[in-house]
Order: structure tokens, then C-alpha cells, then sequence
């Protein structure tokens, strides 16, 4: 057997050597390059799902867009799924072979959504195949990951995995990137309407592009050298999923790793991109162009530090590079966060700070709002006005009245009303009579908020985007901490023969469940709690859960070797 740049004639890990040679640049880039290009086709849909509720569901504009919601995440409940079935083929046939299968998939079912005709051309079939596309999405997205690290990994010279992996962990922060930069160009070049119109669909026809480009340069790659020599051993897994999940010894490690790994990185990295744009949009009201150009920039800006944490933990372990981002960003979130309300929205900020809202409600009848599917409804009085004011970025507070009464919402000297709604037949909406309800309480409350100092929007003139570009480049910091090194220690932490599966899976219900789950259960927070920045305490919860069991029962892989198979 041909000695890798990673391997000794006996199998072992190599020393390191002094530069990256042309072919482990060429795993790296073929790697990393497939993997953004994933990461694009998932995002493309995140990033325009109000635009396809429009053109693939019937409705009112809220219920098409939970629609729209729920078959995005069904993209990241399939995850584990996919991490299942590919990590299981992946240890079976190859590295190699399986995550050319995932990227064709990934890049079919995105080229697909493009070409899909809407609801008013093809009626019900229309949706069903978008949810159909947005799984294979999903489960594609699952086995690839897994695959891209573990065949870098598994091609890295030793003392170097870090470094050779960080390039992976650039993958979802650029996919994201090059998704808003793609959407961002396509709207200058063809204008609001006619993106609206047609021209959303341009950015998933691309994927056609990028999927010809990583096919090609997967098909030249080789098989990585550890699984080449476990075959050529005759070690391969017969049941890597068995080896996996139901031996006590590995199936201990596998959930180490998503309890005290990947849970904790999954929550700081959802905080420091998604919830921080949701912040930024939805809470603080900044228009969508500008958020996504201040996003950019500090993940532009933040970028190499993935490569930087990545090649520390080389040299000092990856272990508490990841628990200590973990413990910095539980640490400082409630701070960042307000100083972003103070740079982002200081009308709000004086708002709450000088005009009190008050919901005086019985507490029986106030719920925690969770709706993972979009399709619960909270039709109490208490539950309609914190979840009205939380929709508008109003800080209250809750005082208990005497069971059965209807709650009220006070704003200054003006009390407002709630009510009790009733649901249709089908109990999945209010009815027309609550609606009408509703709305027309909206719209008083509206009102009145207006004259009490809160705004509608954020004043262009009052953002002050360099600092906002600053607190967002720390928030992505945290995440270039915690999911630099993330890679490398999952790898070390398997023996090769189930290496890709049991990997996978803690990486995939982390990121997929515990960070998927985060603007669902933050915004649920935030009713229930009435402060804007209650949400906050989901991520700094998970992420100290982590730091604890991480630090108490997770040990350090940098010097592990990887070729071993018991």
C-alpha cells in the first residue's frame, strides 16, 4: 500500500510537514468547495421562504408563510436521518462515493425547487413536491457533512487535522454568504418586482452551475487513506450502525458528543447568525437589505478565524477552545445583544426604558408558546396579547388577576381589551369573527404604542452600522471558537471502521433539533417572559449544559490516532 502524507508504512500518523502539498490541497479544496456549494442550495430557501409561501402555498399571507416555515424545517428535523443512512454507506463502500452521492442529490433537488411550477399552475401537487425536494434536501445535507470531515481529516498529517478541517468548518458560514450575496445581486440586477415575480428563481437554477463544478472535481478524487487501508485489511464495518448505537462503549461517546460538544456549538452558532439577523429583522425592525449587508460583512470579516482556532487547537487542544467560546458568548450575549438594540433601534430602546406595558392577565390562562410545526394555535386572551406585543418588539410585564379574567393590555393611561378566540372546524385558525378581532385590536394597540415612543421601523438615520457590524463580528467570533475545532475532535473521537456514522449523528441532531429549534423556542421565551432579550437564556442554558459535561467527561483528541479501529 502507497504511503500517504498522512500515514507511516505501519499505519500510524505521520509527522507533520512543513507546507500543504498539491494533493492535500486538492482534498481540501474539493472538499471544502463541494460543501459550501451544499450549504448554499439549503440556505437559498431560508432566505426566500416568504417569497415561495406566495408562488407554492394558498392561504392568508401569516398561514402561507408558516407553511413555508415548516417545510424549511423539515429540511433540518430529516438531518439525523440522513446522517444515519449515509454514515451507514459511508463506512460500507467509502467516503469518496458516498458524498458524491449527497452533493448530487443536494444539487438535483435545489435545481429542481427552480424549475418547480407554483400552486396556481399545477395546484396541491406543487407543495408537496417542495417538501419532498426541501427532504432530500435535508437528508443529503445529513450525510455530507459527515463525510467531508472525515475524509480531510483522514488526509491530514498529523498535527495538522485541526488546520486541514477548519477549511470544512468555513463551509456553512460561506455557503450562507454566497447564498445572500447570489439573492442580493440577482434583486439589483432585475429589480424588487420582477425578483418577486420570477427572478427568485434564478439563484436556485445557479445550483446547476455549482453542482457541475463539485461533481467534477469529486469524480478525481481519491479514496481517503485510512478507509483504503481498513479495506484493504478487510476491516470494514458489516454494521456500523449497530457498532454505533447499541455497544455501550461507543454509544456513551456518541452522546458525549452531542451533549457536551455539539449541543453547546450548535446554539452559539445559531445565535451568532440566524437569531442575530432574526434580532436585527424582526425585533429591532431594520429593513431586510440592510441586515443581510451588515451579516455579511461580519462573516466576512470573521471568516478566517475558523482557520485560526482551527490551527490552535493543533497546538493547544481542541477541547477548551470549544467549552471556553461556549462560556464567553453565555457570558456576554445579554450585553451584545442590548448594545445592539442601542446601535440598531435607540427609539425602542427609549421606548421600553420610559413607556411601561403592562398585560394584566390570569396566569392560568398565559401559555409558553412553543409551536414546533406551525400549526398550534394559542387562542387565550393572555396568549393573543403577549404574543401581539412580542410581534412588535414591546417589552411588558405580566400582573396576575383573578382567575377567569379576560386579560388587558395597558400602555400608559390607555387600556386595551384582549379576548378569547374560537377556532374553525379544524381547529388550525382562529375564526373570521376573531380574526376581524384581532386585527382590529392590533390596530388600536398599534396606535396607541406609536404615540408611546415605539417605532414602527428603525430610523435609517439613527443605525449606526460600524458598531453593529462590530458586536455582530464578535457574535460570529463565538461561532468561529466553538466550530473551528469542532470537526477534528469528532473525528478523533471514533475508530475508523464506524467513523462517518457515529460522527454524524451528535453533529446532526445538535445542529439540526437543539440549533434548528432556536428562534422557535427563543421568540416562545420572549412571550412568555415579556422581555426581548428572555430568548437569550435558550443558547446561555444549552451552551453552560455543555461546558459541564464537556468539562467533566469529555477528553482531549488532539494526539488521538485516527487509524486506530478497536
Amino acid at each position: 500500500m502507497a504511503i500517504t502524507p498522512g500515514m507511516t508504512a505501519g499505519g500510524k500518523a505521520a509527522p507533520s510537514s512543513a507546507g500543504l502539498t498539491k494533493e492535500e490541497r486538492k482534498v481540501i479544496l474539493a472538499s471544502s468547495l463541494g460543501t459550501v456549494f451544499e450549504w448554499y442550495d439549503f440556505y437559498l430557501y431560508g432566505s426566500l421562504a416568504a417569497i415561495i409561501a406566495k408562488q407554492f402555498f394558498i392561504g392568508d399571507p401569516t398561514t402561507t408563510f408558516i407553511f413555508a416555515l415548516m417545510a424549511f424545517a423539515a429540511g433540518f428535523i430529516v438531518r439525523p436521518f440522513g446522517a444515519l443512512v449515509f454514515g451507514r454507506l459511508g463506512d460500507m463502500i467509502g467516503r469518496k462515493y458516498t458524498f458524491l452521492i449527497t452533493i448530487l442529490i443536494m444539487g438535483a433537488s435545489t435545481f429542481l425547487v427552480g424549475l418547480l411550477p407554483s400552486y396556481a399552475s399545477i395546484g396541491i401537487a406543487a407543495p408537496i413536491i417542495l417538501v419532498s425536494l426541501r427532504i432530500l434536501q435535508g437528508l443529503a445535507l445529513g450525510g455530507e457533512y459527515g463525510g467531508a470531515a472525515t475524509y480531510v481529516a483522514e488526509h491530514a498529517p498529523h498535527g495538522k487535522r485541526g488546520y486541514f478541517t477548519a477549511y470544512i468548518q468555513t463551509t456553512a458560514t460561506l455557503g450562507l454568504f454566497l447564498s445572500l450575496l447570489v439573492i442580493l445581486g440577482t434583486r439589483t440586477a432585475i429589480g424588487e418586482e420582477e425578483f418577486q415575480a420570477w427572478g427568485w428563481r434564478i439563484p436556485f437554477l445557479i445550483s446547476v452551475v455549482l453542482l457541475g463544478i463539485s461533481v467534477w472535481i469529486r469524480l478525481a478524487m481519491n479514496e481517503s487513506p485510512a478507509f483504503a487501508k481498513m479495506k484493504a485489511e478487510g476491516k470494514t464495518s458489516k454494521a456500523p450502525l449497530t457498532e454505533s448505537f447499541l455497544k455501550p462503549k461507543n454509544a456513551k461517546i456518541v452522546l458525549l458528543a452531542l451533549i457536551g460538544l455539539t449541543m453547546g456549538q450548535a446554539v452559539v452558532w445559531y445565535t451568532g447568525q440566524f437569531y442575530a439577523l432574526f434580532f436585527l429583522t424582526q425585533t429591532l425592525k431594520i429593513d431586510g437589505p440592510t441586515a443581510n449587508i451588515l451579516i455579511a460583512i461580519a462573516l466576512a470579516l470573521a471568516t478566517p478565524f475558523f482557520i485560526v482556532f482551527g490551527i490552535l487547537s493543533d497546538k493547544i487542544g481542541r477541547k477548551w477552545i470549544i467549552l471556553g467560546g461556549c462560556v464567553i458568548a453565555a457570558a456576554t450575549y445579554f450585553p451584545i445583544f442590548k448594545a445592539i438594540t442601542h446601535y440598531g433601534n435607540p427609539a425602542l430602546e427609549r421606548a421600553i426604558q420610559t413607556s411601561p406595558v403592562v398585560v394584566v392577565a390570569d396566569p392560568e390562562t398565559c401559555h409558553f408558546q412553543v409551536d414546533p410545526t406551525g400549526t398550534t394555535k394559542f387562542p387565550s386572551s393572555c396568549d393573543i396579547a403577549t404574543r401581539m406585543l412580542t410581534a412588535a418588539s414591546v417589552s411588558y410585564t405580566i400582573q396576575d388577576a383573578p382567575a377567569g379574567t379576560v386579560a388587558t393590555i395597558k400602555v400608559g393611561d390607555n387600556t386595551f381589551q384582549s379576548f378569547n378566540a374560537v377556532m374553525t372546524p379544524d381547529n388550525l385558525n382562529f375564526d373570521a369573527a376573531s380574526k376581524a378581532r384581532e386585527d382590529g385590536l392590533k390596530k388600536e394597540v398599534t396606535a396607541s404604542l406609536k404615540a408611546a415612543g415605539y417605532p414602527a421601523k428603525a430610523d435609517p438615520a439613527e443605525i449606526n452600522k460600524p458598531m453593529l457590524v462590530l458586536l455582530l463580528f464578535i457574535l460570529v467570533l463565538y461561532v468561529t471558537m466553538v466550530y473551528g475545532p469542532i470537526a477534528a475532535m469528532l473525528v478523533e473521537m471514533f475508530p475508523t471502521r464506524i467513523r462517518y456514522t457515529s460522527m454524524s449523528l451528535p453533529y446532526h441532531i445538535g445542529n439540526g433539533w437543539f440549533g434548528g429549534m432556536l428562534p422557535t423556542i427563543s421568540f416562545a421565551l420572549v412571550a412568555f417572559k415579556g422581555d426581548i432579550y428572555y430568548g437569550l437564556w435558550y443558547p446561555i442554558i444549552i451552551a453552560l449544559i455543555t461546558v459541564v459535561i464537556g468539562g467533566l467527561f469529555v477528553r482531549e483528541t488532539k494526539d488521538n490516532n485516527i487509524y486506530a479501529n478497536d
